[in-house]
């Protein structure tokens, strides 16, 4: 498996993976989650988008935002029939060495409130929480991360 830049043919699968991805969140939420809404050609054109591939395969993809003062990870999904295998780990681990390599001691993400199952992963990994807002029609969790630990983490 290797991350690399997403370019313009990645951009059906990418599109597939975050369908995929988030489409059981709809009726939770009650309509699209904030990564559906996204123009992921405009992402990929700027840069902001990476993808790990195994064999010609899109697995998973991460977009990443540099912001002032941190690396905002704006989204990470995992193919299904990818998970478990890694590629969310390695991803994130990617998302850290890239916010450090762009000059960030820190990391931040958000996700809905209601998608519970991600905030317990993020604060396991080591992100904690630092506010909740109304923000785009959506209630959102924040959180960051230290980017002082290794790098492995």
């Amino acid at each position: 498996m290797d991350i690399r830049p997403a370019a313009a043919p990645d951009l059906p699968a990418i599109a597939g993976i975050v369908e995929a991805a988030y489409s059981p969140y709809i009726p939770r939420i009650g309509k699209k989650p904030g990564p559906m809404l996204d123009d992921y050609a405009a992402l990929i054109g700027a840069g902001r988008v990476s993808v790990m591939v195994e064999a010609g395969r899109v697995l998973g993809l991460l977009v990443l935002l540099p912001m002032e003062g941190h690396m905002l990870l704006d989204n990470i999904a995992v193919a299904p029939d990818a998970q478990g295998r890694g590629v969310g780990k390695r991803l994130m681990i990617a998302a850290e060495r890239a916010a450090r390599a762009a000059g960030h001691d820190e990391i931040r993400l958000y996700t809905h409130e209601k998608m519970v199952e991600n905030v317990a992963i993020y604060t396991r990994i080591g992100y904690r929480e630092t506010h909740r807002i109304r923000e785009k029609g959506f209630d959102r969790v924040y959180m960051a991360k230290s980017l002082g630990a290794s790098p492995n983490t």
